[in-house]
This record gives structure tokens, C-alpha cells and sequence, in this order.
């Protein structure tokens, strides 16, 4: 088996300033790719990983904002010269009862859907010629257990990241052979948007095979596996410790 080198490779990870985002600018940065971080709000975060990685940018922007995704593409590609590889990590939830109707209004569905779904499609649109040009691009949008398996914080999240997997599958088909298209779908991970979920947390850790919730590590590591994978395009990998399957 050959070792995952990223030296030369360029990769932007939107909503990378803390938990899952994070750990994947790290773990790329760690096998040599130039990385760039982003967040739309925490700035601060942002700016620190990027000033800890070996050859890191920060770049501030709404993916759900066009203008703003465009923007952050051309950002990395003035700064490296190149782009290989997107991580379309940047998301938001309303936690809702999903028998409560009426609590998921048309703001929360409107929110969701621009952060979780138009917001992956601004960045790649703009990225894809990028993608093309480096022969081997790959794409890998971060889901969730939630658009797989009837479950989630709320049903608009869980829609928003059914549609995520199945534009996966949509674009693997249709950006082939220069560019390779891949899901992760997480399930529970110890991230701060997790932190006080702690009754999940205790089914997860009873229920699940595994018997533990997942680290941002673990969806660093199926990002990594996947872009070395490279007779494999359309994948929605889920990473759940095996909840699914209970």
C-alpha cells in the first residue's frame, strides 16, 4: 500500500476553525498539503490554526453567500497557485422535535438549506475548474448519519444532508475522470456544537458496536482514506461506529 502524501496539493476546508473542520486542515497539513482555513464567524479560531499549520491560510467567508464562496476559491488559488482538493465541512442545525411542526419554520428550513446545501454547490461550482486543471481533484462533502438514517437535530438538517449525499452521487457522476466526488456522513462526533449533548452521547456509547461516540480524528482519517482511494468516486462513507447497523 502506498503512503497518502499530499506535498504539492492544495486544500480548502470550509468551516475549519474548530471541531471536524479542524482536525481535517490537520490532518492534510500533516501529510504536507498546503491547507486553507475558513469560518464565517470565528475569526479569532480561524486565524490561530492557520497560524499553527506549516502553510496555512485564513480566509473569512459565507459559502452560503456566492460572492463570498467565489471570493474564498480565488483566495486560494491566488495564494498557492492550484487547488486539489475542497472539504465542504461548513454547516449549521436548529436542534427541533421532529414532531414539532411548527418550531421548523420557513427561516429555519431557508437557513439551513442555504448553509448545508447551496453553500457546498457555491464553492464547488467555483472550484471546479481548479479541480479540472489538477488532474486529480477531489471533492469531499461532510454530511451525516441524519441524511441516511431516519434520525438528526432537527428533520430540515436531515433533509439538507440527504440532499448533500445525493448531489454527491449527481456530480461524482457528472465531474468524472478528473475529479472525484465523496461523502462522509458522521455520525455522533465530540465536537463543541455536541458538547451538552450528553443523553445522545449515552445511547450512542450503549447502542453502537463500537461503543463510543467519534473524535473529529475519525472523519480526518475517512477523509484521508478516501483520497487515496483512487478507483472510487460516488461514496457516501458513514462513520458511526456502527450505529447504523442497530
Amino acid at each position: 500500500m502506498t503512503a497518502i502524501d499530499l506535498k504539492g496539493s492544495v486544500a480548502l476546508v470550509t468551516g475549519s476553525s474548530s471541531g471536524i473542520g479542524a482536525a481535517v486542515a490537520t490532518a492534510f497539513a500533516d501529510l504536507g498539503a498546503r491547507v486553507v482555513v475558513n469560518s464565517v464567524s470565528s475569526t479569532t479560531e480561524g486565524e490561530q490554526l492557520a497560524a499553527e499549520l506549516p502553510h496555512a491560510l485564513y480566509v473569512q467567508a459565507d459559502v452560503s453567500d456566492p460572492a463570498d464562496a467565489e471570493r474564498l476559491v480565488e483566495a486560494t488559488v491566488e495564494r498557492f497557485g492550484r487547488l486539489d482538493i475542497v472539504v465542504n465541512n461548513a454547516g449549521r442545525t436548529t436542534v427541533i422535535p421532529h414532531d414539532d411542526l411548527d418550531a421548523a419554520t420557513n427561516e429555519i428550513w431557508d437557513r439551513i438549506l442555504r448553509v448545508n446545501v447551496v453553500g457546498p454547490w457555491n464553492v464547488i461550482r467555483a472550484a471546479a475548474p481548479h479541480l479540472r486543471a489538477s488532474g486529480d481533484g477531489v471533492i469531499l462533502n461532510i454530511t451525516s448519519l441524519a441524511g441516511v438514517r431516519p434520525v438528526g437535530s432537527s428533520i430540515p438538517y436531515a433533509v439538507s444532508k440527504a440532499a448533500l449525499n445525493h448531489m454527491t452521487v449527481l456530480l461524482a457522476n457528472a465531474l468524472g475522470p478528473e475529479i472525484r466526488v465523496h461523502a462522509v456522513a458522521p455520525g455522533l462526533i465530540d465536537t463543541p456544537w455536541t458538547a451538552d449533548w450528553d443523553t445522545i452521547r449515552d445511547t450512542v456509547c450503549e447502542t453502537a458496536p463500537l461503543r463510543r461516540s467519534g473524535t473529529p480524528e475519525d472523519v480526518a482519517d475517512a477523509c484521508v482514506a478516501l483520497i487515496g482511494t483512487r478507483y472510487s468516486t460516488g461514496q457516501v462513507l458513514v462513520v458511526d461506529g456502527g450505529l447504523a447497523l442497530r
